[in-house]
């Protein structure tokens, strides 16, 4: 679970710049909060992210625990040009992973949160 600051901005970033799909969202007045859940597929098949917005709140301290999200992409240089041509920021271009071989990218999402691209293997 993420938490945003504004809600359209990050259900627009994760289906218009990553690809995945809203899956479902639903209020909860009594708890002035918005949950919305979003994945490349069905729950029941794949996972999913799910964002949380609390009314009112517009912006978090991501925090010094937290690392990043992983995806596996086909092709990590394909998906940075794609992110890229969509508006995404790139913020570690494709390229092999530290003291390895594996491609990976990172992306950055409209509150921060950092997202590492993985090549398949």
């Amino acid at each position: 679970m993420l938490r945003v600051g504004d809600l359209q901005r990050s259900i627009a970033f994760y289906t218009e710049v990553l690809g995945m799909r809203l899956l479902r969202q639903k209020d909860y007045p009594k708890g002035e909060f918005t949950l919305a859940f979003l994945g490349y597929g069905s729950e029941a098949e794949n996972s999913v992210i799910e964002l949380t917005y609390n009314w009112g709140v517009d912006s978090y301290e991501i925090g010094s625990a937290f690392g990043h999200i992983a995806i596996e992409v086909d092709d990590v240089y394909r998906a940075c040009e794609e992110i890229k041509s969509r508006g995404g920021k790139i913020i570690r271009d494709a390229g092999p992973m530290n003291a390895g071989t594996t491609i990976i990218a990172f992306v950055e999402d409209p509150d921060g949160y950092q997202i590492e691209l993985i090549g398949k293997r």
